[in-house]
Parts: structure tokens; C-alpha cells; sequence
């Protein structure tokens, strides 16, 4: 397997642990009728927001989806799709932080729809990163080029995940931060509080 698969993989896993974690604390939110610390979750939005909808996706768009359609003219179909879910991934993105700022603003009103979106948007987004591996990835690795796999290599290695290990701007401290204020067994911090609400 080549380095620019394994890039984006890792990737993946890196998106579907931190959306994982937020529906674990949407759920808490909800069930145990916690108060969140707000914080944690405008972070987890903001490495959602920041990274995959303006890092990760707009390089498959251009460099992975564009090299596989020169190469193989009937994956249209398959690349419309993903790119149209791509394009969607960003409007659920708006939906999740509108949910989320009502929720801050009204608490405890908003705790349930806040935890369908987040549930909403990680099934929606797991599905489209299966289709990207199972569908797109195989087909890449058949129909492309050496050359093709070094330029996705080049244009997914400028990527700065906090979770891949790379350090840009100020995305390993925004990690670090979801991972002081998000209680166990999300993350390493206090225990959120119950209310009589």
C-alpha cells in the first residue's frame, strides 16, 4: 500500500475517533442530563470544521478524485456522489454548530436535537468515509499512476492533523484542549456536573 493511501486512512481514523468522541458527549449530555463544558464542544466542531471540511476533502476533490477521473472516465458516478456528499458534509457542519450554540444558549432545552445532529452527522460522515475506502480506494489503486500517487502524496503531506502527529497553526493545542476538557472517558478531564433541570 502506498504512503498517500495510508495518509488519507489515517486521516479517517483521526475524523471518525473525534466524531466519535462528540457523540459520546452528546449523549451525556442528553441521558444524564450533564452540563457540558461548552468549550469542549465548540473545540470538537472547530477540528471537525477546520480540518476535514477545509484540509482533508477539498485535496480528495482536487487531487485523489481529479487524477482518478483522468485515468478512469466511468467513475463519474462515483465521484459526483462523493463530492456532492462532500459539498453536504458542510451544510451538516452549519446545522451542528446552529444546534450546538442553541443548546449553550438555552440549556437544558436543545440537549436532544443537539444529540440527533451530532448522531446524524457521524453516520452520514462514516458512511461517506466507507464508501471513500471501499469503493474509491480500490479503484485508485488499480488505475493510477506512480506519478499520480506522488503528487497526492505531496498534496496530503501539506495536511496538519493533531492526531496524525503533524503541528501547524494551532491545531495540536486545540487537540490538547479537547483532551484536558472533555471528562473520561472521552477525554482526560473533570467530570461534568449534574443539574436539577
Amino acid at each position: 500500500m502506498n504512503k498517500a493511501i495510508n495518509v488519507i486512512r489515517d486521516e479517517h481514523r483521526s475524523i471518525a475517533a473525534v466524531i466519535s468522541g462528540l457523540k459520546d458527549l452528546a449523549r451525556m449530555v442528553e441521558e444524564a442530563k450533564l452540563r457540558p463544558d461548552f468549550r469542549v464542544l465548540r473545540a470538537m466542531l472547530r477540528y471537525i470544521d477546520e480540518f476535514p471540511e477545509k484540509q482533508h476533502h477539498p485535496k480528495e476533490d482536487r487531487y485523489l478524485f481529479a487524477r482518478l477521473l483522468a485515468r478512469l472516465p466511468s467513475a463519474q458516478a462515483l465521484i459526483d456522489e462523493l463530492q456532492g456528499e462532500h459539498v453536504q458534509g458542510v451544510h451538516r457542519m452549519r446545522e451542528l454548530e446552529r444546534s450546538l450554540l442553541f443548546l449553550e444558549d438555552r440549556w437544558p432545552q436543545g440537549a436532544r436535537e443537539f444529540r440527533e445532529r451530532v448522531d446524524d452527522y457521524a453516520q452520514f460522515h462514516w458512511a461517506h468515509m466507507r464508501k471513500e475506502e471501499e469503493k474509491l480506494m480500490p479503484l485508485a489503486e488499480a488505475n493510477l499512476t506512480k506519478a499520480d500517487w506522488m503528487s497526492i502524496e505531496e498534496a496530503f503531506g501539506g495536511n496538519h492533523d493533531p492526531l496524525a502527529g503533524l503541528q501547524e497553526k494551532n491545531f495540536q493545542a486545540l487537540f490538547s484542549r479537547i483532551a484536558a476538557l472533555a471528562p473520561a472517558p472521552v477525554g482526560l478531564g473533570d467530570p461534568w456536573k449534574k443539574t436539577s433541570a
